[in-house]
């Protein structure tokens, strides 16, 4: 069995580890800050690692808008 794989999870659980709501995940999607590395029927699957580097980014913009 191989262990090097990411681990893949569905966007609610990626909401849920992030600490924001799963709309933020689809709209992190639309806006083209997370891409989905899966698919699991119509559930897209992220690497945990993506969704935190997307969360570090829209808190640095946050922090850069309250700064202006």
């Amino acid at each position: 069995m191989r262990t090097d794989l990411p681990t893949l999870i569905p966007g609610p659980l990626a909401a849920q580890e992030a600490g924001v709501a799963p709309a933020t995940i689809r709209k992190w999607v639309q806006l083209g800050r997370l891409t989905a590395a899966g698919k699991v029927g119509r559930a897209q699957l992220f690497r945990l690692e993506d969704v935190f580097a997307a969360e570090r980014a829209a808190a640095r913009a946050t922090t850069r808008r309250r700064l202006r």
